[in-house]
């Protein structure tokens, strides 16, 4: 994909040239303030657990964006007419305490699963105290307890300081912040007021973070103020950074979109733009940088036999005795593997695969890899671990989702190292810990690397001790990730390291329909089997129609795949052909029942998300007093308390990026009359590719789906990674 050379988003390039007077603006007012002084601690590690986006989703269109990926929840202070109720995105399961395991590739055959660790409950004061103020200012006194979870014991007296605190509570938007506001102070509280200009500069950054922003232009920042009747953005701005709510930073534009700077200038300096960002994007964005740069720069390449060996013996005496240092070095613990040249050219050459020996070949000599391709392609890091496990390195592979790990370990008839991402950093299976608390191994394969956000990518960074081999592998086609960056897209534009582009492709006509996707070509294929059917709908209710009969009879009657192994992918979850719709008619036909508990019936498909951009399929076995038994697929079970039961949704109808991670036996996408503004290239290409044996489009859209896969490659997102990148690159020229 095309970049515009300063981590912009795509199709920044075409962008008119910024109001320079805007910036120089807000930059005159910054340097009026105090410096801010520097916080220690580079950046919260682990994925951002998100609130609910401004433009999560509506029923006009039941749009989805990254947040999609996440379950739905809590309920906003009032619902807007003709709106959708926002989603909230369960907190993220912190990770248990490390504990190695002995065996390379021991994992548990039906794994307990435990449930996530939630904060300890609020006292019964805080929550008594925090209901009268929510109540007294007219909001719904269910928000009490995520108010209390955000702002702490003392969200009572925080809320009667700063009603607008409550935009950082789940659904909240500026109006009902500013009816809650009159409601407490009266109404002589207006848009002028300090406190609202403050929290509002904070919400919109973290609205564009919802969209996958890891930084936001500052003059897109003003505009969203302006929109807001804020009296004055600039001094909002200047005083959000000044009180450290915020980071700012100037960004040289280059690249051949960016405008030229002013020739007639003796010394005219390249045009810039302002970005603001939020502390943990922004600290994890540098961070990455900083660790990318430091593993390539700390990797040593082993050397070959012949070389070791006449260092040994020059380590010997005269007499033929070791000399008192080469005895020293044989007392200490053995030394890592470290195969020469010849060994890793050895184990280039046996591989299976073109792709595969260059990948070993591009591992041999790099620390840091990028490696292409599609599903099919995944045989090559396969190839790669075997090799790597041959010479004698500690080498593992982590996935997104445990399909996706057991998937990869089929590919080879050994055992394959491999476990899921959250198995890898909270212990549960891999490598384990060393001493220094990084991970033992020597080279890890991160596959799905597309999916990381930039704090969960920093997180595995960190983790990682210097020298370690690292391959970053993916499908760069697919959606990204569900939280802020779009960090292996920026890592392939920054061109910082070798990257290895597969020649594997996906056979069959999905594969075929997937590849012509992928290059901005909508074409007919040859499905003599039925593997890909097209339907058109007039509307979004046929289209549910359609779908469900596809669900419940038609594929599994002339293809033989049960309805348990179809999954229905829509956009949102709201509209006519939404998820909510299309989970309501699946369950009368597949499942009809009361709803007995909390809305599910014993043998429901549900999906929890025990963390953002995480989902995982069940099947629900009961329900009593303790709460709703669950069973996934892999046969572990866990018991979802009542508290928690409104984090679970019904599963045969999933948004694509509740799916990003997994395929099916079969897929069949509903593309609705309304969702043309949801659409891109890469949601058509992941969408499409769920499918592992045949694909079902039920389409409504019109001429908007081919529109979108030739028009609009992706949803833009605004980030700092690529420009960190290459300023360190040319800092180190």
């Amino acid at each position: 994909m095309s970049g515009t050379g300063n981590g912009a988003p795509e199709g920044a390039a075409a962008a008119a040239a910024p109001d320079q007077a805007t910036i120089a603006d807000i930059v005159a007012r910054m340097r009026r303030i105090e410096q801010q002084e520097a916080r220690p601690g580079a950046h919260r590690l682990g994925p951002s657990a998100p609130k609910t986006s401004e433009a999560s989703e509506s029923e006009g269109s039941g749009a989805e964006g990254p947040e999609g990926s996440g379950a739905e929840g809590a309920a906003p202070v009032a619902a807007e007419p003709g709106t959708d109720e926002a989603t909230a995105a369960p907190s993220a399961a912190e990770p248990a305490e490390a504990a190695p395991v002995a065996p390379p590739v021991a994992r548990p055959a039906a794994p307990t699963v435990a449930a996530p660790m939630r904060p300890a409950a609020p006292s019964a004061d805080a929550l008594r105290e925090t209901t009268a103020v929510l109540t007294a200012g007219g909001a719904p006194a269910d928000l009490a307890a995520a108010a209390v979870a955000a702002l702490g014991e003392g969200a009572a007296e925080q809320l009667r300081e700063d009603p607008w605190a409550v935009l950082g509570l789940p659904g909240v938007r500026p109006e009902h912040a500013d009816h809650f506001a009159r409601g407490l102070l009266g109404t002589s509280v207006g848009p002028d007021d300090e406190r609202r200009a403050r929290a509002l500069v904070v919400w919109l950054l973290e609205q564009a973070a919802l969209r996958g922003h890891s930084a936001q232009d500052a003059k897109d920042v003003v505009s969203g103020l302006e929109r807001l009747r804020v009296p004055d953005p600039l001094a909002a701005i200047a005083e959000a950074v000044a009180e450290g709510r915020l980071l700012s930073f100037q960004e040289e534009l280059t690249g051949p979109g960016a405008p030229a700077a002013n020739s007639d200038e003796e010394e005219a300096e390249p045009p810039t733009r302002m970005l603001l960002a939020l502390e943990g994007p922004a600290m994890a964005e540098d961070s990455l940088a900083e660790k990318l740069l430091q593993l390539m720069a700390t990797f040593v390449p082993g050397e070959d036999a012949e070389e070791e060996s006449e260092e040994q013996e020059g380590g010997e005496q005269g007499d033929g005795e070791p000399s008192p240092e080469a005895s020293s070095r044989e007392s200490a613990e053995p030394a890592p593997a470290a195969p020469g040249p010849a060994a890793w050219e050895a184990a280039a050459e046996a591989a299976p695969s073109s792709s595969s020996t260059a990948l070993i070949r591009a591992v041999a000599g790099s620390a840091l890899v990028l490696h292409t391709g599609g599903e099919a392609a995944r045989a090559e890091p396969a190839a790669l671990l075997a090799a790597a496990t041959g010479l004698g390195l500690r080498a593992w592979a982590a996935t997104w989702t445990d399909q996706g790990r057991d998937s990869f370990d089929a590919l080879s008839p050994a055992a394959t190292p491999v476990v899921t991402l959250a198995e890898l950093l909270s212990g549960t299976a891999g490598p384990g810990r060393a001493a220094d608390g990084t991970l033992a191994l020597d080279l890890l394969v991160l596959l799905d690397a597309p999916l990381l956000d930039v704090e969960l990518a920093a997180t595995v960074l960190e983790s990682l001790a210097d020298g370690t081999r690292l391959v970053l592998s993916g499908d760069p086609g697919q959606l990204w990730s569900a939280g802020p960056g779009r960090f292996f897209a920026d890592l392939l534009a920054a061109k910082a390291c070798p990257a290895v582009a597969s020649r594997t492709p996906d056979f069959g006509p999905i594969g075929e329909l997937v590849s012509g996707v992928g290059v901005g070509e909508l074409q007919p294929v040859e499905a003599p089997e039925k593997e890909v059917v097209i339907l058109a709908a007039k509307d979004g209710g046929e289209a549910v129609h359609r779908a469900v009969q596809l669900l419940t009879d038609s594929i599994p009657r002339a293809l033989g795949i049960p309805a348990e192994q179809v999954v229905l992918l829509t956009p949102g979850h709201g509209g006519p052909a939404g998820t909510r719709a299309l989970n309501a008619a699946a369950k009368a036909r597949l499942n009809p029942g009361p709803g007995r508990f909390g809305g599910f019936d014993p043998g429901d498909r549900v999906v929890e998300s025990p963390a953002p951009g995480v989902t995982r399929p069940a099947r629900v076995l009961d329900g009593d007093a303790a709460g709703l038994h669950l069973e996934f697929p892999d046969g572990s079970r866990r018991t979802v308390p009542p508290a928690e039961a409104g984090r679970l949704r019904h599963g045969w109808a999933l948004t694509v990026h509740q799916a990003l991670g997994r395929r099916w036996p079969a897929a069949v996408v509903v593309v609705p009359e309304d969702a043309g503004a949801a659409l891109s290239r890469q949601w058509v290409y992941t969408a499409f590719g769920r499918g592992e044996r045949h694909l079902s489009v039920v389409h409504a859209a019109g001429p908007a789906l081919a529109q979108a896969v030739a028009e609009r490659p992706a949803q833009p997102r605004t980030t700092r990674l690529r420009a960190i990148l290459a300023e360190n690159a040319v800092a180190e020229d």
